[in-house]
């Protein structure tokens, strides 16, 4: 796991936290937020498990030659 996975996946969270405190609350505004930290963490963790598999990718390949 690399440190954009890991990034990604902790930006998620901290989201769906902040949504749900949104909806608690009543906070359009944290609900929101919380949405667009949760896209971001996906893009982030999506970015990160691309790199792995390239990185998976290139090494299986390395080994065969």
């Amino acid at each position: 796991m690399n440190k954009d996975q890991v990034a990604g996946r902790v930006e998620e969270a901290k989201g769906k936290i902040k949504e749900a405190a949104g909806k608690v609350t009543g906070s359009e505004k944290l609900k929101e937020q919380g949405a667009a930290d949760q896209a971001s963490g996906k893009v982030q963790a999506t970015y990160g498990d691309t790199k792995e598999k390239v990185k998976d990718a290139i090494k299986s390949g390395a080994d065969k030659l």
